[in-house]
């Protein structure tokens, strides 16, 4: 189907579930069939979903979002012809919903075309465990079911249409090096560290605060985003490319230096060690917590131990409480502290478990959150001035 004949059809209007259920109805796309098949049964099989149809490519996509009116879409980011990408891009411009990327993660440029999608609106993705056929898909169901309740639950909003196609270019993959970053020229101990905390929603979030922030010279900012394994260094990269600040996926045992964002790698939880004249990335493999790893509250813990009021922590959009005892540790520590409000978030739930864990009477909308970081930062480096210190 071509845009304009999706255009022309205009928003659908298939009957919503039936009162006697309140199930939400779901199209499955994928060029496979025995993934569709899988991904059907993994959906259907929940009592929480309805599959209403599927689609074989994204052509075939755009014709049943059109036919069927689901509620939700499982898309493949890989796929011949039009792949993924390009079929959420023209769903989130001709009949806008909420979408759940499945990606093989294989390559590089399959992670940033992931990472695109996000961007261009789709709610959340979902790695397959074993490539583009993963037999072993029952490895993620769970995280495919939550990834669908939050995509069911969203606060969601379609892209304006002028972001949306400039994401829908095409553009080369850039390479990315997994060394440690070298340090900036004239980099040093940060004197302020920032803590940043995200889940759902997070990647197209993060992309709209991170390059915002000036380029700090006595300042560092530590990111933990609910990723899978893989995909951190390709988010990093991409955040790099439009920002003022060093952007790179962090490395264990790495000085903490001014100037950087480090991402904390996916599968690993990121702390801060000390002592404050000495900081270092700290990586673990501990057991989850809350069901992720990385886990910002170990991230936090650590900032308000190592840096106590020299400290600034965000907790942003996301599903669950990740981050809320840590924020809470990180304010009795002294540190400036503030969460995305609920109203800018695709899902509120961890910047609102944070904001109750405090006390705060409320959030920054998003398209502030930049501005209130750097004013916060202004705030520890006057308080730092005091006793004998400064901040740039």
């Amino acid at each position: 189907m071509s845009s304009s004949e999706l255009r022309a059809g205009a928003p659908a209007s298939s009957p919503s579930p039936s009162p006697s259920s309140s199930r939400r109805r779901v199209l499955v796309v994928d060029d496979s069939a025995f993934m569709r098949r899988l991904v059907s049964d993994v959906v259907q099989s929940s009592g929480e979903f309805e599959v209403v149809g599927t689609a074989r490519d994204g052509h075939d996509a755009l014709r049943q979002v059109q036919a069927l009116n689901p509620d939700l879409v499982t898309l493949d980011v890989d796929m011949p012809g039009l792949d993924g990408l390009s079929a959420l891009t023209q769903i989130m411009r001709e009949a806008p919903r909420p979408v759940v990327m499945l990606s093989a993660g294989t390559t590089h440029g399959g992670m940033d075309a992931t990472l695109r999608a996000l961007e261009a609106g789709a709610v959340d993705f979902v790695r397959k465990p074993s490539g583009a056929i993963s037999l072993d898909l029952d490895l993620v169901r769970e995280q495919l079911l939550q990834a669908l309740r939050g995509a069911a639950h969203a606060q969601w909003r379609p892209l304006p249409e002028a972001r949306v196609a400039s994401l829908n270019r095409t553009e080369p993959a850039p390479a990315v090096s997994l060394r440690p970053p070298p340090a900036l020229p004239g980099g040093q101990v940060p004197r302020i560290v920032v803590a940043i905390a995200a889940s759902t929603g997070g990647p197209a979030a993060l992309a709209r605060v991170i390059p915002q922030l000036p380029a700090w010279s006595e300042v560092a900012v530590v990111v933990v985003q609910h990723m899978p394994a893989g995909f951190t260094a390709s988010f990093a990269q991409r955040l790099g490319a439009a920002s003022r600040l060093r952007v790179a996926e962090a490395v264990a045992d790495e000085p903490l230096r001014a100037g950087h964002v480090y991402i904390a790698p996916g599968g690993w939880h990121l702390r801060v060690r000390g002592p404050r004249e000495q900081p270092r990335v700290a990586l673990h493999d501990d057991a989850a917590l809350w069901g992720v790893r990385p886990a910002a509250d170990h991230l936090f813990a650590s900032v308000a131990e190592v840096y106590g009021p020299q400290a600034v922590g965000v907790v942003m959009t996301g599903m669950g409480r990740d981050g809320a005892q840590g924020l809470a540790a990180m304010y009795a520590a002294g540190a400036q502290v503030m969460v995305q409000d609920a109203g800018s978030c695709i899902i509120p739930g961890m910047p609102e478990a944070a904001r109750r864990a405090v006390g705060l009477p409320g959030g920054v909308p998003l398209a502030d959150l930049a501005e209130a970081i750097v004013q916060s930062v202004k705030l520890t480096g006057t308080a730092q001035r005091t006793a004998g210190d400064g901040v740039a």
